[in-house]
């Protein structure tokens, strides 16, 4: 995946949000108070609802460094950007799933790819739209451009929730705690279990070692396969149970969004577990799937080759296999 452009952080950066939805607020609001970019760009076609929200947030910028916010009806608003991030289209549904929703926003991405990519010939595109991984594909192919930038999301949320399980599990700070799910960002994602660790040690070795001290604390004993299944379970399910009770997810998702942002428009090189159009990663290919991936200014510079168990790696031969009966059902294979 070479690029030929110059990898620095880029200063004046710009970030356009397509979709004034409860995700697309939701991210640049994140992005303002993290100071992801210097600009915020926010798109709706509802005119009335995108100058209000860009009114609200603009309000808000004495507490918020040195960004500013921009946006409106008019697809021009996202020109020249330098990562754009695609929030629009049909809203998740209590009891739907992320597949479900996949005809409507393909035909979306159909229409508005090419025309952002007009507008911001050189940006990064990460989609935020649920299924991610078949809109990461479709949004590929309508676009054009290499896999490298354009890609989804993917399980960056996902890995995090199941971070957080796991920090309140065995009692040390989430930023110590090191655990990725992969495949699917849908039914079919599971952790890798055995590439997780707290701190420099493996999460099995943690725990038998906080077994055998005696202790009476939490996390003092070792996980059983029940638990981890249960985990898994929670963390697959962690949208659903925010979707009934509130409608949407809105947070997290900006708060991920905003931290996928920040790796390109820094050149970070930053380790996540985003979603792109895979060639051959570990007998995968032409669907996207979220694994651990290298994130600077280029978009992907890489995806890495983890160590899978043979439990992994059959599941996740399963989820390509769930993904590309979507793509062929969509005509995107």
């Amino acid at each position: 995946m070479e690029d030929t452009r110059t990898m620095s952080v880029i200063e004046n950066s710009k970030l356009a949000i397509v979709g004034a939805g409860a995700v697309g607020t939701s991210l640049a609001y994140a992005a303002l108070i993290r100071e992801s970019a210097r600009e915020v760009a926010l798109y709706d076609i509802n005119s009335a609802k995108v100058a209000a929200e860009v009114l609200d947030l603009a309000h808000g910028t004495q507490f918020t460094g040195a960004s500013r916010v921009t946006g409106g009806d008019d697809l021009d608003v996202v020109s020249d950007a330098n990562v754009v991030v695609i929030t629009a289209g049909a809203r998740q549904h209590p009891g739907q799933s992320r597949l479900e929703m996949a005809g409507v926003n393909v035909e979306i991405l159909r229409d508005l790819m090419p025309k952002l990519v007009k507008r911001a010939p050189d940006a990064i595109f990460v989609l935020v739209t649920n299924p991610v991984d078949v809109l990461a594909v479709a949004a590929q192919q309508f676009s054009g451009l290499p896999p490298a930038r354009v890609f989804g999301s993917g399980t960056v949320l996902d890995s995090s929730r199941l971070r957080w399980m796991l920090s309140e599990r065995v009692g040390v700070a989430i930023s110590n705690v090191h655990a990725l799910i992969v495949g699917e960002h849908g039914d079919s994602e599971f952790p890798l279990w055995s590439q997780a660790r707290v701190g420099p040690i493996s999460l099995a070795d943690w725990m038998l070692a906080r077994g055998a001290s005696g202790s009476a604390a939490t996390g003092s004993v070792p996980f059983s396969e029940a638990e981890f299944e249960s985990i898994s379970d929670e963390v697959k399910n962690a949208a659903y149970k925010v979707i009934e009770g509130k409608g949407a997810t809105n947070y997290a998702i900006g708060l991920s969004g905003a931290r996928i942002v920040e790796a390109v428009l820094r050149d970070e090189g930053a380790i996540l577990p985003v979603s792109s159009v895979l060639t051959d990663y570990r007998g995968v290919s032409g669907v996207a799937l979220s694994v651990p991936s290298v994130i600077d200014a280029s978009g992907i510079a890489r995806v890495i080759d983890v160590p899978f168990s043979a439990k992994e790696q059959a599941l996740f031969e399963h989820s390509a296999a769930t993904l590309r009966a979507s793509l062929d059902t969509l005509g995107l294979a």
